[in-house]
């Protein structure tokens, strides 16, 4: 479906702020024949994800060019109806338009979620994992080198020093120097990943990789009435593992997990295997290494956290660097 050819016969057009939004995006709620949509809007030049991100390219209309949401697992439900990219470089716009599910997505908040809300996002993020397993990907999507260093203090430098630093990166810049005071082998461990991501990606080049969706936050999540995951905002869509997406669901939604980080792990490993991945070969290895890269990149935001969610990432990231004999 054409984009321009959509609105063009919208009946109504409202111009929203999300809640949830962290990035300076443009949003909008429109009506089409009956049919509510929600349209995004960005760039490069206005956009300071995609920035930190390196997307200068627009990764979501790659992975919507290539046809691959097309083939995703039944449990997952993009939501994406249209997409077009006008301009050249970093000033070309992407709109996307996907129909408003609103409804359905996680509520804003720390509350914690259903089980059974939980447990389909756990069991669906396993089916779009073994969908895509060994998938060789299309040129141009976000490397695991550059996951690792989304929020590297050399990375976002730049955005620190504009007049209005966006929430998250004021935020990073302030959780990365604290780290080293309150967690010195995490941040110890963080920087060595930043200045050398292929002290991990070399090792996690040894394990399996799928189709990674990239950010399994709650405000990317929802759940429709007839038990479908809603999986929207591809903004880093890659070639990675499976275990990444793993961690970053856990590190992001820690408040509002209805099980224990463990319990979860388990739950996805089974959900693999029942889905015909065998994980006995290659699993621990691949989730040790995905824990201390989750942490090179969201060590900042556990060291603004109460202790014991930091002690309980210290504890597990020195023992899957002794368990991999990691030189970090």
């Amino acid at each position: 479906m054409n984009v321009d050819e959509l609105l063009s016969r919208a009946s109504h057009r409202e111009v929203v702020n999300p809640g949830d939004a962290r990035s300076t995006s443009e949003f909008e709620k429109v009506v089409v024949d009956g049919q509510r949509y929600f349209v995004k809007r960005l760039s490069p030049a206005s956009d300071w994800i995609m920035r930190v991100t390196n997307d200068h390219v627009h990764r979501p209309w790659l992975i919507w060019r290539s046809g691959a949401l097309d083939r995703l697992p039944p449990s997952i439900d993009h939501a994406l109806v249209a997409m077009d990219v006008v301009g050249t470089g970093d000033d070309a716009v992407l709109t996307m338009v996907m129909h408003d599910v609103g409804e359905h997505l996680v509520p804003e908040g720390d509350e914690v979620v259903a089980g059974a809300q939980h447990q389909g996002f756990i069991e669906h993020m396993a089916d779009l994992s073994a969908a895509f397993w060994e998938w060789p990907g299309v040129p141009g999507l976000s490397t695991m080198e550059e996951r690792f260093r989304f929020f590297a203090p050399g990375n976002i430098a730049g955005e620190l020093s504009v007049d209005d630093v966006p929430g998250p990166i004021a935020a990073a810049d302030r959780g990365w120097r604290l780290l080293t005071e309150r967690s010195p082998a995490l941040a110890a461990a963080a920087g060595a990943v930043h200045d050398d991501p292929g002290l991990l990606t070399g090792l996690l080049a040894e394990t399996p990789t799928t189709l990674l969706h990239g950010d399994w936050k709650m405000g990317n999540l929802g759940t429709h009435p007839d038990g479908r995951t809603i999986l929207i905002d591809w903004a880093y869509p890659g070639i990675g593992p499976a275990c990444w997406e793993l961690w970053w669901y856990l590190a992001l939604n820690r408040a509002r997990l209805p099980e224990s980080k463990e319990a979860a792990i388990e739950r996805f490993r089974a959900a693999l295997d029942r889905a015909g991945i065998a994980t006995g070969g290659w699993w621990q290895r691949q989730l040790d290494l995905c824990l201390v890269g989750i942490m090179a990149t969201f060590g900042w935001e556990k060291a603004l956290g109460d202790d014991d969610e930091l002690h309980w990432w210290e504890e597990r990231v020195a023992q899957a660097i002794d368990r991999q004999s990691l030189d970090l």
